[in-house]
């Protein structure tokens, strides 16, 4: 499948979660089992020979990306989760959102010092969730190989605070 076409499995609902945002809806890419198996070929083509140690996501659409991911690249899966949802000692990183501030957290224990990271999440805006990932990866003093999302919002300037970094999106807007 072509990414021309992966885009036509994308749903726009606008004025969603408020007005005037247009909310880019992955869950029928998700149901067409043909564009979900292209979306993690091609994220994994990308990133086959990084010997990529684990796959950081956030939830909740990372979550489903990143485990077919790390699958397939053989590789572990750490989940980042906003604050309070994992049971074990954590480290946290807080980040700004456009409506107010957030706060992810990792377990302390997730991956040793050195290891290979790939991020992983489905969409790239303003780049508030990535850089408090790349934090959490930091504190764990994780390599980090690379940084993939499916979808990219170009013009909203996220791929800026990410510079040092070898980012790659699969579909752009």
């Amino acid at each position: 499948m072509k990414r021309t076409n992966l885009k036509e499995c994308i749903r726009n609902i606008p004025d969603f979660p408020k007005t005037g945002i247009l909310f880019r809806d992955i869950t029928p890419l998700l149901a067409d089992k043909k564009a979900f198996k292209a979306v993690i070929n091609l994220l994994c083509a990308k990133f086959k020979n990084k010997r990529v140690d684990v796959v950081v996501a956030a939830e909740a659409r990372g979550f489903i990306l990143a485990g077919a991911v790390a699958q397939k690249l053989n590789a572990g899966f750490i989940p980042v989760r906003k604050k309070g949802k994992l049971p074990w000692k954590t480290y946290f990183a807080t980040y700004s959102l456009e409506y107010g501030v957030d706060t992810l957290e990792i377990h302390r224990d997730a991956f040793k010092p050195g290891a290979r990271v790939l991020v992983l999440d489905d969409l790239l805006a303003t780049g508030g969730t990535v850089t408090a990932i790349i934090d959490l990866v930091k504190q764990l003093q994780g390599k980090i190989v690379g940084i993939c999302f499916l979808i990219e919002l170009t013009g909203l300037g996220g791929r800026k605070k990410l510079k040092g970094y070898p980012v790659y999106s699969l579909i752009k807007y």
